[in-house]
């Protein structure tokens, strides 16, 4: 998302834009984004920093690490970014910074529910749907 510093007024900028994972590099072979990444800026200049408040929402497809099972997410994230221009900068990028949030705000496990219970040792049997025989 390239923002244009000469077309912030001066009470702000309002820019939306929808960004695909793939240009963004964050389709992997464990996590596919579903939806395009809607993004809302707020953007304000004084003097030589730009600051930017971004929503970003998506959602993305991905396997419970306890149970295996295919999951859908929802993508929420606030963020506030700030950068200091120099006296001919023309715009500044947003991508880096916006994939860089996003893969930081993973967790450490994906879950299908906070009290997913996964699967049996033993037998494999996916403890959500009920007790196996082996324990």
């Amino acid at each position: 998302m390239k923002v244009e510093l000469n077309r912030i007024a001066t009470d702000g900028l309002l820019m939306e834009d929808n960004l695909n994972a793939e240009d963004l590099d964050l389709n992997t072979e464990n996590i596919r984004f579903t939806l395009p990444l809607k993004i809302n800026a707020r953007i304000y200049r004084i003097s030589n920093v730009v600051s930017v408040d971004l929503e970003i929402s998506s959602s993305l497809h991905t396997t419970c690490s306890r149970c295996l099972k295919d999951i859908e997410l929802p993508l929420e994230r606030h963020l506030k970014l700030n950068y200091q221009v120099k006296v001919n900068q023309e715009f500044i990028e947003l991508d880096e910074d916006i994939r860089e949030d996003i893969i930081l705000s993973y967790p450490v496990k994906f879950l299908c529910s906070p009290n997913c219970l996964g699967l049996c040792p033993k037998c494999g049997k996916n403890l959500n749907e009920g007790k196996c025989n082996c324990i």
